[in-house]
């Protein structure tokens, strides 16, 4: 498995098993995301309320790797209106197509269904490849599945061994929906753990690596941030390392249904 490694999403097309995400990379947004493509990463995650994605336009307006070998993720947001939403964040980005346009969050009634109609109009028109959704609950996607009548390529939600739903992981591999993981890296702030200490210790990798070759070998794909150039070296490394039965069932374990935003998100 590499950068460039993908998975096949229901439609047929392919997606990168791995991506940066870009939530708060506002520290050389542009400088980042083109080191990131230097390494091999081939996918770049970001939302308007991230901050990047002006720099993430101007990265991909200087780098020489063809377009068409990039997979951009975007999001519009649970109050807009999606198809205006999908041309001004395109705009704001200098793009002409995203490969992936998720509804952020589900809005506070309903589960969207008008906001994936402009996505799919949005589609139609060649502004997206491929539509999603975040942070959706079983209940909600296959309200928006049955609605809509089309699923969802990903759910994008947050995933790690503290927080993460194995009743969510057979749902979607049930409904063939690829599951993109947010801060799986806990942000930081489980990075100290002992029992994810011990097993990066035995391997001699980092917990990072550790956190995101379980959600690899979860089939979900990752997508951490790194702001400094040995993050972005070290993360990948996870593609490198294979976690045992015993390790990943420890890993499994350690679910408490914790989440870095705060209180316990409905889907973990």
């Amino acid at each position: 498995m590499e950068l460039k490694s993908t998975v096949t999403l229901h439609t047929g097309r392919r997606m990168p098993v791995f991506g940066l995400g870009t939530w708060e990379l506002t520290r050389d947004t542009a400088g980042t995301v083109e080191r990131a493509l230097e390494l091999g990463y081939r996918m770049i995650d970001t939302a308007v309320d991230y901050g990047s994605q002006p720099g993430i336009g101007e990265a991909l307006g200087r780098t020489a790797i063809p377009r068409e070998e990039i997979f951009l993720v975007a999001k519009v947001e649970e109050n807009d209106q999606a198809y205006e939403a999908t041309r001004r964040y395109l705009d704001e980005m200098r793009q002409d197509y995203a490969d992936l346009m998720l509804i952020h969050r589900p809005p506070r009634r309903g589960v969207g269904t008008d906001l994936w109609e402009g996505l799919v109009r949005a589609r139609e028109d060649g502004l997206v490849r491929e539509i999603g959704i975040s942070n959706y609950s079983i209940e909600q996607m296959d309200r928006l599945t049955e609605e809509a009548g089309e699923s969802p390529v990903v759910n994008q939600i947050e995933w790690t061994p503290f927080g993460w739903s194995p009743e969510m992981l057979d749902a979607c591999r049930e409904r063939r929906v690829v599951i993109q993981a947010w801060s799986p890296l806990t942000r930081a702030r489980r990075l100290d753990d002992d029992t994810l200490r011990r097993i990066a210790d035995r391997r001699d990798v980092t917990p990072a690596q550790v956190l995101l070759r379980w959600a690899l070998q979860k089939e979900t794909v990752p997508l951490p941030k790194a702001n400094d150039w040995d993050h972005l070296v070290e993360n990948p490394g996870a593609l490198d390392i294979e976690l045992d039965d015993d390790e990943m069932a420890v890993l499994d374990g350690l679910n408490e249904h914790w989440s870095a935003v705060g209180p316990a998100v409905q889907y973990l």
